[in-house]
């Protein structure tokens, strides 16, 4: 089967599935039918489902993927020792671990389309993730400042680290920034135990949970620099991941400094 005949096959189900979906109709052309696919998969709750739909879905994101250009972390220059700065998608990057900035479900975001990343790697990883995530979390939320490991099923990455940031809702406080500091160290501590030994971190807490960047960054950065200090010889890369010419710029100029 081609990427639309899985697309097809795979709204087909998800439409009947779901009363809600009912009556809506289905765009033509490929691209809009395959963002229509991605929305109703994020809306869609950590049900189970037959084993035969999610081998559809895997087949269609293992297409997808072996057509994107895959970031290999040995193609990274060093901005420092065993530390790198990549601007672009974490979700195609290859790498031990990537860490998913999620909200205390962990089960991904349910808006559809949605631009953060939580829904990027939930997305792309398929609805295994959330399937996991939910076995994990069995309905209780997590606290602020921890970590935990699932596999990354179709990324190309071997693991997802999932860790749930801080939200700024006014002046930026000293607990919101130790919160913070324990997102970082909570998710190395995880790759240290499981010998996960190169990670990518995005920008914790800067998107939707509104973390001011420029402090954000430098919490990020003394807080790895710390641990990568304390333990020499666990890591062989950590990555600093940025979606925004921005957020380059802060990293940018602490590691100058």
């Amino acid at each position: 089967m081609d990427k639309e005949e899985l697309v097809d096959k795979l709204l087909d189900y998800f439409l009947n599935e779901d009363g809600r979906l009912k009556g809506y109709k289905v765009p033509d052309n490929y691209e809009d039918k395959r963002l229509f696919l991605r929305g109703v998969i994020n809306i869609r709750g950590p049900y189970e489902i037959s084993e035969d739909i999610l081998k559809l879905e895997d087949k269609l994101l293992q297409l997808e993927l072996k057509e994107k250009n895959i970031t290999d972390i040995n193609g990274l220059d060093l901005i420092e020792d065993k530390i790198s700065l990549y601007l672009g998608d974490i979700t195609i990057l290859r790498v031990d671990a990537i860490v998913n900035a999620c909200n205390s479900s962990l089960l991904g975001c349910f808006i559809p389309n949605h631009s953060c990343i939580d829904n990027a790697i939930h997305t792309y990883a398929g609805i295994r993730l959330r399937l996991a995530c939910n076995k994990i979390m069995q309905g209780k939320e997590e606290d602020v400042g921890k970590a935990r490991k699932t596999l990354a099923y179709n990324l190309p990455s071997k693991y997802v680290i999932h860790t749930v940031g801080p939200i700024v809702r006014g002046n930026l406080t000293d607990k919101e920034k130790n919160e913070l500091k324990n997102c970082y160290i909570s998710c190395l501590d995880l790759a240290r135990e499981n010998d996960i030994k190169t990670i990518a971190f995005p920008s914790v807490s800067t998107g939707v949970f509104n973390f001011p960047k420029d402090e954000a960054s430098k919490i990020a950065v003394s807080t790895v620099k710390e641990y990568l200090k304390k333990y020499p010889n666990v890591f062989e890369r950590v990555i600093f991941n940025v979606f925004t010419k921005e957020d380059l710029h802060y990293y940018e100029r602490l590691f100058r400094n």
